[in-house]
């Protein structure tokens, strides 16, 4: 089974800090679509950071497809859709130039965008919905279409793992909903691996193959069917 990420007896720390993360054991084969929860400041985020080799562990270690995730040269085959990346969303782009954006780690940024680099944004573009808006400036979108505008420019990458912090923060339960099932529809269209972190988990425990739970360690690990019902979330319950 090849993993696309796996963390060894991994813990984490920042300088002078207490633990925030500690003995943490966690394997992602490839393809699969996980949904990593827990409480703000539980240490979800910086487990991702570790997963991409954006931080170092400070004990243990961290794979990418099997590299040390701190040394993994081939980052085109990554997508990561950051807490902050919503920022400077009044900037005047429309949606097809930020899309167009998401295709720099595969051309660069010298070479001219060739036929591929503008099939490959137009088909992101298509796949959740906003053909209709690819000319529609950012800040004249809903927060629902705005979320999908940033998928978009992470798909053009064509990525084979897709890490997503907190995409819907700020976004209501509807939105969030659809936002959860356009993301599994993608999973089952591309075979990418998914890694959707929330601490409203939720919209995407129904879509997700499995569910981990993250505060200072993994408090549970499985199949969202199998969730403690005291941890489920009451904001999103359906018939």
């Amino acid at each position: 089974m090849q993993l696309a990420v796996s963390l060894r007896d991994l813990s984490f720390s920042y300088p002078g800090g207490p633990p925030v993360l500690r003995d943490v054991d966690l394997d992602v084969p490839v393809g699969q679509f996980v949904g990593i929860a827990g409480p703000n400041g539980g240490g979800k985020t910086t487990l991702v950071r570790l997963a991409l080799g954006l931080e170092r562990p400070t004990a243990g270690e961290a794979l990418l497809f099997g590299q040390p995730a701190n040394r993994f040269e081939d980052r085109v085959r990554l997508g990561y859709l950051a807490q902050r990346a919503l920022l400077g969303i009044e900037a005047p782009v429309t949606v097809h130039e930020l899309v167009s954006a998401g295709r720099v780690p595969r051309r660069g940024l010298v070479r001219p965008f060739g036929a591929a680099d503008r099939a490959a944004v137009h088909g992101a573009i298509e796949r959740v919905g906003l053909h209709e808006r690819a000319n529609t400036p950012i800040h004249r979108l809903s927060g629902g279409q705005r979320q999908r505008a940033h998928i978009a420019k992470a798909l053009a990458g064509e990525p084979d793992l897709l890490v997503l912090d907190e995409p819907t923060a700020g976004v209501d339960v509807e939105a969030q909903d659809a936002f959860a099932q356009l993301l599994e529809e993608l999973q089952v269209e591309l075979g990418a691996t998914i890694l959707y972190v929330s601490h409203e988990f939720g919209a995407v425990e129904r879509f997700v193959e499995r569910l981990v739970l993250v505060s200072g360690g993994i408090l549970f690990d499985g199949p969202p069917s199998a969730l403690p019902g005291h941890w489920h979330d009451p904001s999103h319950v359906h018939p």
